[in-house]
């Protein structure tokens, strides 16, 4: 992990926190490409009435629309929260090869339930996860004990 990671994931807790405040489960992504944002985005689920509406997939979406292409194999991911099983896929797909994470996921993540990124696929994906996880855990908590009040 180097100082570039925090300072990345650190953006993404700020997109993470735009989420908290209008009421979305607190997960924030951004993708890089040359040390460059090139993509940002949070939950949004309730917002869009939307299950696919999360903030991997809307940060895919927009790298791919400023990149003009699918592929985004030279550009890294930064995500507050273990990705789920859908946007590991999305992750995969896309043929990103630096995924870094903030807290874990145990009930969906898709590296705690089934560790999607092990299997062989025609190109590597190096993971890294726990970057800012303190921080990132306590947004995700704070959130569900401010819903459960």
């Amino acid at each position: 992990m180097t100082n570039k990671d925090e300072y990345f994931m650190s953006l993404a807790l700020k997109e993470a926190k735009k989420a908290y405040d209008i009421d979305e489960v607190p997960v924030g992504c951004v993708i890089v490409l040359n040390d460059k944002v090139i993509a940002r985005a949070y939950n949004k689920r309730e917002k869009d009435k939307s299950s696919i509406s999360h903030a991997e997939i809307l940060a895919i979406k927009k790298a791919s629309k400023k990149l003009d292409s699918w592929r985004l194999d030279d550009c890294k991911i930064y995500v507050t929260l273990e990705p789920c099983i859908m946007c590991a896929g999305a992750i995969l797909q896309a043929k990103i090869k630096n995924l870094y994470y903030g807290a874990k996921e145990l009930r969906y993540g898709s590296i705690s339930l089934a560790n999607i990124f092990s299997y062989k696929y025609n190109y590597d994906i190096s993971v890294l996860g726990g970057i800012l996880e303190e921080e990132s855990s306590m947004l995700i908590s704070s959130f569900f004990k401010k819903l459960r009040n």
